[in-house]
């Protein structure tokens, strides 16, 4: 069974104050939830008083970061390294948000190597593929999710890959209030699973989650999160309001 993985990607959002009341509210509504991993990716600047009120409150909420740059070290002013979040007991990194592809400009080459520099400092990565509105309505969805996967993943070997968590986020359904109907995530999440299987073979790809973002709410995670290839989610707006967040992580009850 595949242990699901809800998982809050705060953007830019919350100063390290906020960020710290927030954690603190969210690890009060979990209490005595089981069966379900729950992760926040606060910005940078959180990441250390994050990371030190879940330690010291004992939390089973697990620290995740938005990014990285695939360097230990170096001059590249204003980027952080895996090194750096390892130092600060991040256990996710966020790759390929469609956000950072989308707007920041990063290509496939960058976000192979952010992945496999999170891999081999001992982190998970969280690769987010993805296909815009545009591609899906040319019937370019499966084409697009298979190059992102196959880009990223090429050099990846079987062991290596089942340690990895994917997201897969239609561009379209990101913050615009429309969300892939469960159906429509589960035909790509099978698909994704059926490539990984494919590469690394039926056991590997049977025990990687697949997650699905865009536009989560606790209304229709439970509906989502019914489907047999998702494997929880990576929440955006929700994940910033406790009660809303912790409902999503509830959603068998």
């Amino acid at each position: 069974m595949r242990l699901p993985l809800v998982a809050g990607n705060w953007k830019m959002h919350k100063d390290h104050r906020e960020a710290v009341d927030l954690v603190r509210e969210l690890d009060g509504l979990l209490a005595g939830l089981e069966g379900v991993e729950v992760a926040v990716c606060p910005p940078f600047t959180a990441l250390s008083d994050v990371a030190r009120t879940l330690k010291e409150s004992r939390s089973r909420i697990v620290l995740g970061a938005q990014d990285v740059y695939p360097a230990p070290e170096g001059a590249y002013t204003g980027e952080i390294s895996p090194r750096m979040l390892k130092a600060l007991e991040v256990h996710y990194v966020i790759v390929g948000h469609s956000e950072r592809r989308e707007i920041i400009g990063e290509g496939d080459q960058l976000v192979a190597a952010k992945a496999r520099a999170v891999l081999e400092e001992g982190m998970v990565p969280i690769l987010c593929v993805g296909e815009t509105l545009e591609e899906r309505e040319e019937g370019k969805a499966e084409s697009k999710v298979r190059g992102q996967l196959e880009s990223a993943l090429a050099a990846w070997s079987s062991d290596e890959a089942s340690a990895l968590v994917i997201a897969y986020e239609p561009i379209w359904a990101i913050g615009t209030g429309k969300t892939a109907t469960p159906e429509d995530a589960q035909e790509m999440n099978s698909f994704i699973r059926g490539w990984l299987a494919e590469r690394f073979g039926q056991d590997t790809a049977s025990g990687v989650r697949i997650l699905y973002g865009g536009s989560v709410k606790p209304d229709n995670a439970a509906e989502l999160m019914a489907m047999p290839d998702v494997d929880g989610a990576l929440v955006g707006g929700a994940s910033l309001k406790a009660a809303d967040f912790a409902a999503i992580a509830r959603f068998r009850e």
